[in-house]
């Protein structure tokens, strides 16, 4: 009886140490799991962070002033500080009409005729805030726009029409379309052109007021 005692005594001793034993391989197998899922959270690569929200101005293009055609027959046709204000036009393609005779003698011309087919764009010769849009008998469809510094006026006139949303005490820029070509006014409708003048003023007179005249052909062509 002693011996089958001891026998059993020390079956249920070896069993539990192998239970024991079994455990402690366990958890250590899963503190190790733990801390590897632990790690794996603390190295997570920095293109894994939430993406940034999409900006207000994604999938946004600002209009154009000129269509894609008109942006390349635009090309080159600055000089100095002006841009031939017909597009397609080369200062090559200009011809000096500043003095000649208009009302059978009576007064110069003071201006440059820009020869173009009726409803070529015409844009900004310079930056400027438009003084004025006027229709008078002589000119047709005419703006004004007076440079920043107030001492220049640039005049546009015989237009066909205005560019769309135009208007008195709009900003626009160098090269900025403002209107077409066109005949109104006094001009010869087999002739359409854009009359273009620039007059040097002071900042406090008025857009009609008398003004002195520059030659546009010498400031665009440069001779």
């Amino acid at each position: 009886m002693a011996m089958g005692f001891v026998d059993r005594l020390m079956t249920i001793v070896v069993t539990a140490t192998l239970t024991s034993a079994a455990w402690i391989v366990m958890g250590g197998t899963l503190m190790e799991g733990a801390r590897g899922i632990g790690q794996m959270d603390r190295t997570r690569p920095a293109d894994a962070a939430p993406s940034p929200a999409p900006s207000a101005t994604m999938g946004t293009t600002a209009a154009p002033s000129l269509d894609t055609a008109d942006q390349t027959r635009l090309g080159d046709a600055r000089t100095g500080n002006l841009v031939i204000p017909v597009v397609g036009v080369r200062a090559s393609d200009l011809t000096d009409t500043f003095t000649d005779e208009r009302g059978g003698g009576e007064r110069l011309h003071e201006a440059l005729d820009i020869m173009a087919p009726e409803g070529t764009s015409v844009v900004a010769s310079a930056p400027g805030t438009i003084e004025k849009l006027f229709l008078s008998d002589a000119g047709g469809k005419t703006i004004y726009v007076r440079s920043d510094d107030g001492r220049s006026i640039y005049y546009y006139a015989h237009l066909k029409d205005y560019a769309v949303g135009l208007q008195e005490g709009q900003k626009v820029r160098r090269g900025q379309r403002i209107g077409s070509v066109g005949y109104t006014g006094n001009a010869d409708p087999a002739s359409p052109h854009l009359h273009f003048a620039v007059m040097r003023t002071t900042p406090d007179a008025k857009w009609w007021e008398p003004a002195t005249a520059l030659n546009p052909y010498t400031l665009l062509a440069g001779r």
